[in-house]
């Protein structure tokens, strides 16, 4: 066994009841078709990763923004190629992210908003059953983070019988 495989890819919460937050939880779970609350605790560590690389790069250019974003250009680059931040925005705006910034760039919430699922839910079943490729290449993974680049390749596989427009699960608006 290597060393760390056995991390987990999240922190769960510090106190296991807290209505609010569970309710919270479950209005994201049924607004992006999550699975289960592990999905969004690796988007919100993802998104605290994100923050806490922000702040660190802050505080090495002593509040300095210019000199910030020249030694987190590459950190900026990579969150606007996977869209999580507009091309005008700096180090700042990476402090006011939230999680729903993060989840709107899973494949499946994609591929929702284009049209290739009714439902959040459909169109995670469509990824996982392999009907759905991104640029030419099968992915089954609904969490897979689509590049602003690769946003417009997103497509039902030529081989799926969901390729066929009169097929009976596909979206209304096709």
């Amino acid at each position: 066994m290597a060393l760390g495989s056995n991390t987990k890819f999240y922190e769960t919460p510090n106190h296991p009841f807290q209505g609010e937050r569970i309710a919270e939880e479950g209005d994201l779970l049924s607004r992006y078709g999550l699975v289960n609350k592990e999905e969004l605790w690796r988007a919100q560590s993802e998104l605290r990763d994100y923050r806490r690389e922000a702040r660190r790069l802050i505080g090495e250019a002593q509040g300095d923004t210019v000199a910030a974003a020249e030694a987190g250009s590459e950190f900026l680059a990579r969150l606007k190629r996977i869209g999580v931040l507009d091309d005008e925005d700096s180090l700042d705006d990476i402090l006011s992210l939230d999680v729903t910034d993060i989840l709107e760039r899973r494949l499946q919430t994609v591929a929702y908003r284009k049209g290739l699922g009714n439902t959040p839910q459909q169109a995670r079943q469509f990824i996982a059953h392999g009907h759905v490729t991104v640029n030419g290449a099968r992915v089954s993974a609904p969490s897979y983070k689509v590049d602003v680049a690769e946003e417009g390749e997103i497509e039902f596989d030529e081989t799926s019988p969901l390729a066929d427009d009169l097929h009976p699960e596909r979206a209304e608006g096709q």
